[in-house]
């Protein structure tokens, strides 16, 4: 999937009551055990912040001129355009580093000469099929910016040219990708409050883009970035509590908790055909597999899967295969319904037997039924890695990983639940 390509433009989010976690470390690392640091650019899944430079009109590469562009050369067998660090992209831009690489093409660190900052600039492929996608994204994302005009839930097109037969869409740099600080963060889980306030803004703007009536698609941890790099260093009292004998260890937590969705690269409006396989595989619904279409809801199914994600450090299907992904499912939430699996079309049909789910008899091998059997229910689940709020946050995502997806809560519906509000709630 094409993923952690886009940018956010240099509209700041909304302000917000700064929490724990984003006020500014004034003690020494000597008194408080809080380091602080940034997390910079990941090959794959994340990029740098907007650092205003001095200008870099002295760099040169072999005699290039100061602002010309370079002599013309063929792309590679792939369509990928090729380039040297220093080189300029048009005379505006001046290339710095590659920062990201995938099958639409590549993603460049560039200097803008005319705003006097670091850009990233997503290049595509001279594919005609890459070349036509990248047009409907353009699309997408001037709609999406028309409406958001204070730039505080998704990504925004700042720019784009043809060049060389290269589209280019021109972004602002940002932070690194939530899987990004997971994975640097030995995959520790986030505190349920983070995961609160990066839940409801993921919400806000999953809501943002259905009012649009657009459908993402590909919603998850490596698709939405923290806009500040910077982070502390805070004892994990947990992890020493367990191995006293290691000595004291740190987790790491962002400064700031803004965030933004990006790559609306496979992102569909709601009137077109959906019939086709969407979303990557850990944050697919059931309803893709199954092959009964889809629609808004299978961004809130992903919703779900990475809020469970955030709170216990892993993904929570873990899989590659779709039965040993359904009887996952199941383990964790409980039937399938029937109805669904009495539609399933001629592709899936084979996943159901006698009006369930043909599993464990199904089963590629034992090691896929172990691996189906290890998982845990989903309220044991919470309740491991979430000391408080728990039932609260049980019951949103309950909400939000329903099978039938007519009864799936909405993005709307979602942020006004007790977990975000924080109203009493009270079981029946």
């Amino acid at each position: 999937m094409d993923y952690a390509t886009e940018f956010s433009m240099d509209r700041r989010p909304r302000k917000r009551p700064k929490l724990a976690w984003e006020l500014p470390q004034t003690h020494s690392k000597a008194h408080s055990g809080i380091y602080c640091g940034q997390e910079f650019a990941s090959a794959t899944t994340s990029y740098g912040t907007l650092r205003v430079l001095p200008d870099h009109t002295g760099f040169s590469i072999k005699g290039l001129a100061e602002k010309g562009s370079p002599q013309w050369r063929d792309d590679d067998k792939d369509g990928h355009y090729v380039f040297a660090l220093g080189e300029n992209l048009t005379s505006r831009y001046k290339i710095l580093n590659k920062i990201g690489e995938g099958t639409f093409g590549q993603v460049l660190e560039c200097w803008d000469r005319e705003t006097r900052e670091m850009v990233a600039i997503k290049v595509v492929r001279s594919v005609k099929k890459y070349r036509e996608a990248a047009m409907l994204e353009v699309d997408v994302l001037q709609l999406l910016g028309k409406y958001d005009r204070n730039g505080s839930r998704c990504v925004q097109i700042r720019n784009w040219f043809d060049y060389r037969n290269h589209i280019c869409i021109v972004f602002e740099m940002l932070g690194p990708s939530l899987y990004d600080f997971l994975r640097k963060n030995s995959y520790r889980p986030f505190p349920v409050d983070l995961v609160r306030e990066l839940g409801r803004q993921l919400l806000e703007s999953v809501a943002f883009v259905h009012d649009m009536r657009l459908i993402h698609t590909d919603l998850k941890p490596e698709n939405i970035l923290f806009i500040s790099p910077e982070y502390v260093k805070v004892p994990d009292y947990k992890v020493m509590f367990r191995s006293p004998k290691e000595g004291v260890s740190y987790k790491r937590l962002p400064k700031s908790s803004a965030i933004k969705v990006i790559d609306f690269g496979s992102t569909s409006y709601e009137h077109q055909d959906h019939n086709y396989i969407v979303s990557t595989r850990h944050y697919r619904a059931p309803e893709v597999i199954l092959g009964l279409g889809w629609n808004f809801p299978c961004d809130i199914w992903s919703i779900g899967c990475i809020l469970v994600e955030l709170c216990s450090g892993e993904a929570l299907f873990q899989t590659h295969e779709n039965l040993e992904h359904l009887a996952m499912m199941e383990r964790v939430l409980g039937p399938i319904p029937q109805h669904m699996l009495k539609r399933a079309d001629h592709a899936a049909e084979k996943y159901v037997r006698r009006g369930r789910l043909n599993w464990p008899e199904g089963a590629v091998s034992r090691e896929s039924i172990k691996a189906v059997l290890k998982l845990s229910r989903l309220p044991n689940l919470v309740m491991q890695h979430v000391d408080h709020s728990a039932g609260d946050l049980l019951d949103l995502l309950q909400g939000l990983l329903r099978f039938d997806p007519m009864s799936r809560m909405k993005a709307h519906e979602a942020l006004r639940h007790p977990f975000f509000t924080g109203e009493h709630y009270q079981r029946y």
